[in-house]
């Protein structure tokens, strides 16, 4: 299949992120300061487990800070992420470590807080998510002598009039088509081809997820010389889970869609709740969501902790890239599917591994979408797919 040249990396293009959905957590308090004190979180692989919110404070206190935005770093989202992949190189390396948690979802209230983990010695603050974009903004100017990775967006005043990355800021994105290529791919070699795709805001992540999906399905259509692939889509205006959200997806299901992709923050608590009912599959985002639902067959993920565990290996080697965005992709083990959770009855690892191998050979050209044109139908080149776009 002929597709366009990504003529450049989408770090240049960000000006919003897709906010994932998560979790929230027992057994914990918030102090005064906005820190948590935590004894039990829920383990990444879905199990009750111990998790350390510090470690023993250095002479300087706490070499390595997260600050999480409202969540908790049992949240299987964001938090989580960024927070193991924090402590594995804290704790391979026997760095000192905590995390501390705002008060408010206030762009005041976040840059409070990361003063609070400078404070309390922090040399490398870790920040996730695009509600830090304008706390980062002014954080490293107000900071000079500590660095930042921003995960998920790139620093820029209130008004959107200024995007600007100082020596001290590592901002990390990631390429979503390719996750979403990955998960489209994985559905119809699974055997689907009734597939649906419902996002959250139409800004540049979704889009790409959507694209990325859309020619994951063709690619192995094609390989497998299947026809009649056909793709609900539809963008909900918002990452809220909402009753109407709920209803569109069971009324796709309702009339033979087999998967959907969810793909808004809390949107897919929607989609996964029209799946439970209709007992139907989706996909989930960002995020290994299989422990969401059972309805969750594999997810389009972000591969987190990895990316702050480099970013932070980088600081501590030297060669810390700030001034300057950093994209993650199947390149660098930046993105993928879960493939040790996730529902697969046809599509192996075997066959995971090959496609894969060909992403990040650059066998397939994906189409760089845009947010002045979000319809699907307007940019690919569809062959065997018929994309019915929903406002």
């Amino acid at each position: 299949m002929k597709r366009r040249l990504l003529a450049v990396l989408m770090a240049t293009a960000m000006t919003a992120s897709l906010a994932a959905c998560g979790g929230g957590s027992d057994g914990q308090t918030t102090t005064a300061a906005g820190e948590q004190e935590t004894t039990t979180a829920a383990a990444q692989d879905g199990t009750a487990a111990e998790t350390k919110t510090a470690s023993e404070p250095s002479d300087g206190g706490f070499e390595l800070a997260l600050v999480t935005d409202l969540g908790t770093i049992d949240d299987k989202s964001f938090n989580q992420g960024a927070w193991e992949g924090l402590t594995k190189y804290a704790e391979e390396n026997k760095i000192s470590y905590k995390y501390y948690q705002p008060q408010e979802g206030t762009t005041d209230s976040y840059l409070e807080t990361i003063g609070l983990a400078v404070e309390g010695g922090a040399k490398l603050v870790v920040c996730p998510g695009f509600l830090f974009e304008e706390p980062v903004y002014l954080a490293q100017d107000q900071f000079k002598d500590t660095h930042f990775i921003l995960l998920d967006g790139e620093p820029h005043s209130g008004d959107y009039a200024e995007y600007r990355t100082n020596e001290n800021v590592m901002p990390i994105l990631f390429q979503e088509d390719q996750a979403g290529f990955l998960a489209g791919y994985a559905a119809v070699k699974e055997g689907y081809t009734k597939l649906g795709f419902m996002g959250g805001m139409a800004v540049p992540a979704v889009i790409r997820f959507g694209y990325g999906f859309i020619e994951g399905a063709e690619a192995a259509a094609a390989e497998l010389g299947v026809s009649g692939i056909e793709v609900m889509y539809n963008y909900t205006g918002a990452f809220a889970a909402t009753p109407e959200a709920q209803s569109m997806a069971a009324s796709w299901y309702q009339n033979g869609t087999e998967v959907i992709f969810g793909c808004g923050g809390a949107v897919g608590n929607s989609v996964m709740a029209a799946a439970q009912e209709k007992g139907a599959k989706v996909i989930g985002v960002d995020v290994d969501q299989s422990f969401e639902s059972e309805t969750v067959i594999t997810s389009a993920m972000k591969l987190l902790s990895n990316s702050v565990y480099d970013g932070v290996k980088a600081f501590y080697d030297g060669s810390f890239p700030g001034g300057k965005t950093s994209v993650f992709t199947v390149e660098n083990e930046g993105v993928g599917l879960p493939m040790e959770t996730s529902k697969f009855e046809t599509f192996t690892q075997a066959d995971y591994d090959a496609i894969y191998a060909k992403l990040v050979a650059g066998e397939f050209e994906l189409v760089q979408p845009s947010a002045d044109n979000i319809d699907p139908t307007a940019d690919l080149t569809v062959s065997a797919t018929t994309i019915k776009y929903v406002e």
